[in-house]
C-alpha cells in the first residue's frame, strides 16, 4: 500500500490528484470506518488512516474522509480552539485551499472568504504569491500552509502576504521543516527530480526549512510565536489525532499602526 501511494503522488502532477481524490475519497472512507482513529475536523472515525508521503512514506497519517494529515488536524484545532475564526466576523484569504477546510470554511456565513493559488483547480482566484492582485492591509486572517518552500523568491512571497494582511490580523504560515537543521538549505543547481525528492522531501520543494524560518517571518515584519500546540492534548489524543507531536505553528501577526 505505502509503495502504491508513493508511485501515485510522484506520478502524476497535484491537480489531477485533487480532482481524482474527490472521486475515490467516499469509498475509501467507507472502507475505513471503525473507531481507533478520529479526524477532529469532520468527528468520524476509523479503524486506520492510510499512509502518505513522496519520498519518506508515513504510515496512518492521511484522514480518509476530509484527506487531512498531521499538520492540517492541528492547524484545525489550534484554529478553533484558539482564534476567533469561527466566531468573529473577518475577511479571509486562504492559499493553495485544502479540501478538509474548503467546504467547511465557506459554509461560515459570517466569514468573507477567497481562496488563491496558482494552479489549484479548487481556488476562486489564480494568483502568483508573489504578486498578489489584493490591496494592502485587506485580510483579517490568512491560511497559507505548505505552500512556500514550492517558491523560489519566498522573501518576496513573505513581504506580499505581509502587505495584504490588516494590522492586528493573524496570518498561519505552516511549512515542513527540520527541527535538526539551524539554517535553511536551498540549491538551485539540482534539478533531478529524484534527486529533488530523496533531498528537498518533494520533488517541487525548492528547499528545506531550518529553525530560522522563524527569523525570516520576522525579517518582513511579522511578530512570530512558533506554537507547540501538542503540548494542549494528552499522549492518547495525539495519537487518535494523529498529529506530529511536538510540530510548531508558526502563528503571525501584523502588528498594530
Amino acid at each position: 500500500m505505502q509503495n502504491v501511494f508513493k508511485y501515485f503522488l510522484n506520478l502524476f502532477p497535484r491537480p489531477f490528484l485533487i480532482r481524482l481524490s474527490y472521486l475515490i475519497r467516499p469509498f475509501v472512507a467507507f472502507f475505513l470506518r471503525g473507531s481507533r482513529y478520529t479526524d477532529p475536523i469532520d468527528g468520524k472515525s476509523y479503524r486506520k488512516f492510510l499512509p502518505y508521503g513522496y519520498e519518506r512514506v508515513r504510515d496512518n497519517v492521511l484522514a480518509p474522509g476530509t484527506l487531512s494529515l498531521e499538520r492540517h488536524r492541528l492547524c484545525w484545532l489550534y484554529i478553533k480552539n484558539e482564534t476567533d475564526l469561527f466566531t468573529a466576523s473577518q475577511k479571509v484569504l486562504h492559499f493553495a485551499p485544502e479540501q478538509a477546510f474548503l467546504k467547511r470554511l465557506r459554509k461560515l456565513d459570517h466569514l468573507d472568504y477567497t481562496t488563491t493559488d496558482l494552479n489549484s483547480p479548487i481556488a476562486d482566484v489564480k494568483a502568483d504569491i508573489c504578486d498578489l492582485p489584493f490591496k494592502d492591509d485587506e485580510f483579517d486572517f490568512i491560511i497559507c500552509n505548505h505552500v512556500l518552500e514550492h517558491i523560489p523568491d519566498d522573501q518576496r512571497a513573505m513581504g506580499e502576504l505581509f502587505r495584504v494582511l490588516a494590522p492586528g490580523g493573524t496570518a498561519i504560515l505552516q511549512v515542513p521543516y527540520d527541527e535538526n537543521r539551524a539554517k535553511t538549505f536551498e540549491d538551485n543547481s539540482i534539478t533531478d527530480r529524484r534527486e529533488r525528492t530523496r533531498i528537498f522531501g518533494q520533488y517541487d520543494h525548492v528547499r528545506v526549512y531550518g529553525m530560522d524560518y522563524f527569523d525570516k517571518l520576522r525579517t518582513v515584519g511579522f511578530n512570530v510565536e512558533a506554537v507547540n500546540y501538542t503540548q494542549s492534548f494528552s499522549e492518547e489524543e495525539i495519537d487518535r489525532f494523529r498529529l506530529a507531536k511536538g510540530e510548531l505553528i508558526p502563528v503571525c501577526k501584523k502588528p498594530q499602526r
